[in-house]
């Protein structure tokens, strides 16, 4: 059985007090990108499920920022908001990453559900509290135990730095780092996602396989009524993380029933991570998330950029309206139809 971690490694500390890993990584204006924009301008719509559509435009409202909604038994994209932002080359994953050193962590067996680090002005915390409230003492301490190898390997795995998509014209591969960063080395790497690119496709076909238990799927995104009626889904890869989901799960549930997510919450058990920091004057708001209820899987992934109200706690709040508003239409309810899509993600995912 691993032992709690009495205190963070001295590089861990280093990295505390030069950086305040305490506290979001959020540099002051002026900001370059406005918080308020069209965000629909310029998007192709013909492909889409529409009345996923219209949700996430109302949910988006006037902000600056992109909504992709995905169907996590196939890897179709049924929306894709501002599909500008959504293709391009990608920004910071903020603490959002910590769901891919989470698992990292735990496949590894760095920790385990009953492991707990003990942190300064905390005491002992495990991992369902470290990722429901974020915590980045938690996660710099994990990535240094870890080490960047084998962080760079399962982040690779599950997809960063990698193109999530299939065939997505404009579509850019994000970027993750070849080694430490320079500011606040793996600690910040795992903590803010420091030097990673990282793409809301990247972020919805993670959040996708761990809603659908571990099948990494290519995302595909029909742009019109042929693509649609012969869309088959396509496996990137298995992912050995069955046996972690009910791990991770519950950390990202209490991100939105106590924690950084609770603007998300709804009727219905949603699962989800925050991200909040800056990148080149820039200021992000990050929320990948998935419903847990009902016939009709859903993950919908929301990124903010701007001013200071583009954070993490308010993309969680837009993606929560989303999923209010298709309750309120009785979406996930609603059983799929039966067509060679769906037979074949059912056969996809029955081992």
């Amino acid at each position: 059985m691993l032992k709690a971690m009495a205190k963070p490694p001295a590089a861990v500390k280093r990295a505390i007090a030069r950086f305040g890993l305490a506290q979001a990584s959020v540099a002051g204006g002026p900001w370059t990108e406005p918080t308020f924009a069209d965000s629909t301008d310029g998007d192709n719509v013909d492909g889409e499920d529409l009345v996923i559509r219209r949700a996430a435009v109302e949910a988006l409202g006037a902000y600056n920022g992109s909504v992709v909604a995905v169907d996590p038994t196939t890897g179709r994209i049924l929306s894709m908001v501002n599909q500008k932002l959504a293709l391009s080359g990608g920004f910071q994953p903020c603490s959002t990453v910590k769901v891919s050193v989470a698992l990292a962590g735990l496949s590894e067996e760095a920790l385990r559900p009953e492991t707990k680090f003990r942190l300064p002005g905390l005491g002992k915390i495990d991992l369902t509290y470290a990722l429901a409230h974020s915590n980045n003492y938690f996660f710099a301490t994990l990535g240094e135990k870890l080490g960047f190898e084998k962080v760079s390997y399962y982040a690779h795995l599950l997809g960063y730095g990698e193109k999530a998509g299939l065939n997505i014209p404009g579509e850019q591969p994000g970027r993750y780092p070849t080694a430490p960063p320079r500011n606040g080395g793996v600690g910040m790497l795992c903590s803010f996602g420091e030097e990673i690119s990282q793409t809301p496709l990247q972020l919805a076909a993670l959040m996708s396989a761990i809603a659908n238990g571990g099948t990494l799927y290519y995302l595909q995104y029909p742009k019109n009524a042929l693509d649609l009626k012969s869309f088959i889904p396509r496996v990137k890869r298995r992912l050995d993380i069955g046996r972690l989901i009910p791990i991770v799960e519950p950390g990202m549930r209490g991100a939105v029933e106590f924690g950084t997510a609770r603007r998300a919450k709804d009727d219905g058990p949603i699962a989800g991570k925050t991200g909040t920091c800056s990148q080149d004057r820039t200021h992000l708001g990050w929320f990948g998330s998935f419903n847990g209820v009902g016939a009709r899987k859903l993950v919908v992934v929301v990124l903010l950029t701007g001013g200071r109200p583009a954070i993490g706690p308010l993309a969680a709040g837009i993606a929560g309206d989303l999923y209010r508003i298709l309750g309120e239409k009785n979406y996930f309810a609603a059983s799929q139809p039966i067509t060679p899509a769906t037979l074949v993600a059912s056969r996809c995912c029955s081992n």
